[in-house]
């Protein structure tokens, strides 16, 4: 079955398994909302736990001969898998709207920023390197080689739905390793593109099998439970990274993790108020503020704050929204229990002293809105300061010292990214470097990038997506002992 929801892109919506796409096991179907509308505009097949460990079995089938195949000729797979995306860029940029609700600008953004992945994985293919040396006894020589790590189930979250598939299947591609694709259920249907879009570029049958499900938890636990699956790669909320890893942790397997963020803004008593104000705006407003790099809680040097906040408050109050079709620059929330949550941290920040300089309030339907809002004089404690936003809402708090900014950055169990403003280049690095996060932005508002190692500290994850370390976690290093 296919949707032709976009004109000019044919969307499977069954599940890939083995090369072909069939309905779920059951029959079973579960309908794909557009936020902007709150309408059905899809359905696709509701992965069973046969289906999931079905999936396995292709995967497995087809493991051999794509950890033999060359690494040039994985490379050129990647690389014609890049071009078909840059081709199609419109039109996926388009079905990331009709079902995620961001603006047209940031999902053609997205699709970009996810064919890159497989451009850089491409290059990366053919570097994954080995060593030899001396033994320090002179015995024997140390042979390093780095072999695929197995079957990989991969599980991606609905806000950025092109780009973290294309940011896992990218490197265990090029690695060696075959996958099960398990994207969110609230965005299945840009998964189910990417699949096809994959087997177009030559990817052999059983290389990538694509699973959407709302079953998640049933059928990532039969998946890991297969001894034959050696690598999961998560990335969405703590919460449930908690208990995969407590699932992956049962059968000993091996897990990257990107979780959620608290992110910080950092703007000290040198900064550029303007600077700071476009890269606050970059940072918070991206994705309408639904990214876990999105700035969550902005702290300004007192001698700032006001002049700061209007200007932000302007910035953000000017922007439209609307479906992201009709060029509006924040698009809906994607559910009515999101819009739900960042009101209660508006309301609650709001009882708590905070005040509104713009928004506040949700949007009016029959989507899932809210409007972007900036909040001035928010408490330290207020709740909207220690939990993950995840909407159009910046809340600007005052500091007064360097010190004092860094320790209430680091008040979290979070530490995925941090920003600094300032304009003084060696005062900015010390503040990074006692920021207790695995990236810091310096005078700019995004730090993503396909061939810079993405991923935090604390409870924001482990290990690096991107960059050469993102290959590697697909790897295992083999010793071999040798002399002649």
């Amino acid at each position: 079955m296919t949707t032709d929801l976009v004109a000019g892109l044919t969307v499977p919506t069954n599940l890939l398994r083995g090369g072909a796409w069939v309905p779920a096991e059951d029959g079973g179907r579960f309908d794909v909302v557009d936020p902007a509308t709150a309408q059905v505009i899809a359905d696709v097949a509701n992965g069973t736990v046969t289906d999931a460990l079905a999936c396995v079995d292709a995967a497995h089938e087809a493991a051999p001969g794509w950890a033999a195949t060359a690494p040039r000729e994985r490379a050129s797979i990647l690389l014609r898998a890049f071009d078909l995306m840059v081709e199609r860029e419109r039109e996926l940029a388009e079905l990331i709207v009709r079902e995620n609700g961001k603006s047209f600008e940031d999902a053609l953004g997205e699709v970009r920023y996810a064919a890159e992945f497989f451009r850089w994985y491409a290059e990366e293919a053919v570097r994954v390197s080995g060593e030899v040396r001396t033994a320090p006894s002179g015995n024997n020589r140390i042979m390093v080689v780095r072999q695929p790590i197995g079957i990989a189930l991969l599980i991606t979250p609905w806000n950025f739905p092109a780009a973290m598939a294309t940011r896992k299947i990218g490197p265990a591609l090029a690695a060696g390793c075959t996958v099960i694709l398990k994207p969110a259920s609230e965005t299945p249907l840009t998964a189910l593109a990417v699949g096809a879009l994959l087997a177009e570029a030559g990817v052999p049958d059983g290389v990538v099998n694509v699973l959407p499900s709302r079953r998640s938890g049933a059928v990532a636990e039969a998946v890991l439970a297969d001894p034959r699956v050696r690598k999961l790669s998560f990335t969405g909320s703590t919460e449930v990274g908690r208990t995969l890893l407590k699932t992956a942790a049962d059968h000993v397997i091996s897990s990257s993790m990107e979780l959620g963020g608290n992110a910080p803004v950092l703007v000290l008593e040198d900064a550029d108020v303007d600077v700071a104000v476009a890269g606050a705006l970059l940072a918070k407003m991206r994705n309408g503020g639904e990214a876990c790099t999105a700035a969550n809680r902005l702290y300004v040097h007192r001698s700032l704050v006001a002049e700061f906040t209007e200007k932000l408050g302007a910035a953000i109050g000017a922007l439209s929204v609307g479906p992201g079709m009709t060029g509006a620059a924040v698009g809906p929330l994607v559910n009515a229990a999101a819009v739900e949550k960042v009101d209660e941290l508006v309301q609650e920040a709001v009882a708590r002293g905070a005040r509104v300089v713009v928004g506040g309030q949700a949007g009016e339907g029959p989507g899932f809105y809210y409007r972007p809002t900036v909040l001035a004089d928010v408490s330290v404690d207020a709740q909207i300061a220690g939990e993950e936003i995840f909407g159009p809402v910046a809340p600007v708090i005052a500091f007064d010292t360097d010190d004092e900014a860094i320790a209430l950055a680091n008040d979290t169990e979070y530490g995925l990214v941090s920003y600094v403003f300032s304009q003084d280049l060696a005062r900015a690095l010390r503040v990074s470097e006692a920021l207790e996060s695995g990236m810091v932005g310096i005078n700019r508002g995004v730090v993503s990038d396909p061939a810079a190692p993405f991923g935090g500290v604390k409870q924001s994850g482990i290990g690096r997506e991107g960059g050469h370390e993102g290959l590697l976690e697909y790897t295992e290093s083999k010793y071999i002992a040798v002399d002649w």
